[in-house]
């Protein structure tokens, strides 16, 4: 795995910095997992990130704590929607990796939506 993911290691949590229309930078903590070099983001598709993620896919990504305070240097990443066997996949290495809370958050955020997933690739 490259260096730019290696804070992210055995973390809970990112902050995924998106964008609005007019450029101001929205900054949310996630859950996320890793796997073949690239982060996973599940959420629901009528969330403001995802709206935002439509427009711009242009993110950044820093390790945090559960209130977002980041624990490393921001990365510039960029998103894509992914969709089939990958955001499966993506699905299922979250559902292992957070266990019975990813079930629980799942059953109170149904009303918003389908899962989404988004690959988020750090660039250069």
């Amino acid at each position: 795995m490259g260096n730019q993911l290696d804070q992210f290691l055995d973390q809970k949590y990112i902050n995924l910095e998106t964008y609005k229309k007019d450029g101001t930078p929205i900054k949310t903590p996630v859950w996320f997992v890793i796997d073949n070099g690239l982060i996973y983001v599940i959420t629901r598709d009528s969330t403001g990130k995802v709206k935002r993620l439509r427009n711009n896919c242009d993110v950044r990504i820093v390790s945090c704590s559960f209130k977002g305070e980041p624990k490393d240097e921001w990365v510039k990443a960029k998103a894509e929607n992914i969709t089939g066997d990958e955001a499966d996949k993506a699905i299922k290495l979250r559902k292992k990796k957070y266990g019975m809370s990813a079930r629980l958050i799942g059953l109170f955020t149904s009303q918003k939506g389908n899962l989404v997933a988004y690959s988020i690739k750090p660039i250069d």
